[in-house]
């Protein structure tokens, strides 16, 4: 789904940004009344029901500009993320890897930076990566979304079969990159959908994001085909894949464009009203599967 616009304000909240009191990590949501997109203290109130995985392109395109932006832009989300959540952020690159395992218990797959919660660290993260290589962004979506699918899929046995009951929380998987996949990450989507479908799991338990950052030639076209690409392929599978792309726009689609910066800046804020658009969609649309589900079984129940 291409968002309208990512410079469209979220959800009315109130313009004295709140003071946040570090949590301990939030207790899981099992059920979708236990979720608060926003409210008008917090226009990121979602932050506390949903893990937040950050997937970075480290291909040598990526190194300059590009880098160091991201780099803001993760230095700015991680305390705010941080205050919701004790747990933090997991940051994960598409070639570096570091030496930590995976944590089944947990569903998160190894090789990444997992409860990232300060700028500094984000700092050190990022001075110690250096952009080389391709962009497998396929190969390494592949690795993270299926760790989580098999921690949710044995939470669901364990609670006898109920997909909403489970004490996993959601996630979003936010992608940062500045050029074509090297790889084929439409067929990795497309199985994670089908395989959500399958274990009839909430509208909301995952999301995928695509930001690009820079102006890298064939950049937005390929964003842009990835989100049609996945649409056309599923024969109606859930839409968990949301793309913002700079430039070149004749749809109406969203742009992070700054009116006063010639060239496209990715900022914390842009981020985050996106990922709160996308949450709020699929929110929205579990709220409507619920209320269905309702009515059928009342008219099953009627004599």
């Amino acid at each position: 789904t291409k968002l309208t616009s990512a410079n469209e304000p979220p959800p009315a909240y109130s313009s004295t940004p709140p003071v946040y009191d570090v949590r301990a990590p939030s207790p899981t949501p099992s059920r979708l009344s236990a979720i608060t997109a926003t409210t008008p203290e917090d226009k990121y109130a979602f932050l506390s029901a949903f893990d937040t995985v950050f997937l970075i392109d480290d291909s040598g395109s990526m190194a300059g500009r590009s880098w160091r932006e991201v780099q803001s832009a993760l230095s700015s989300i991680t305390p705010i993320c941080t205050a919701h959540d004790a747990d933090g952020v997991d940051i994960y690159f598409l070639n570096h890897r570091t030496s930590r395992p995976a944590l089944p218990q947990q569903g998160k797959a190894a090789g990444g930076y997992p409860n990232v919660t300060d700028a500094a660290k984000v700092e050190r993260i990022f001075t110690a990566v250096r952009p080389a290589g391709m962009t497998p962004t396929g190969t390494r979506l592949n690795h993270i979304l299926k760790s989580y699918l098999r921690h949710y899929e044995n939470a669901i046995e364990r609670c006898g079969g109920d997909p909403d009951g489970t004490d996993v929380k959601p996630i979003n998987v936010i992608m940062i990159t500045d050029g074509v996949p090297s790889d084929d990450p439409e067929s990795v989507l497309l199985s994670v959908a089908q395989k959500l479908d399958r274990l009839e799991a909430p509208p909301h338990q995952v999301g995928v994001q695509f930001f690009q950052v820079g102006n890298e030639p064939g950049a937005s076209e390929a964003l842009r085909a990835l989100d049609d690409d996945l649409s056309e392929l599923g024969g109606g599978v859930r839409d968990m894949v949301d793309t913002v792309t700079f430039g070149g726009r004749s749809d109406g689609g969203s742009s992070l464009m700054s009116r006063r910066e010639p060239v496209p800046v990715l900022s914390a804020d842009a981020i985050l009203k996106v990922v709160l658009g996308a949450v709020v969609k699929r929110l929205d649309r579990a709220r409507i599967a619920e209320e269905e589900r309702r009515s059928m079984r009342s008219g099953m129940l009627q004599p």
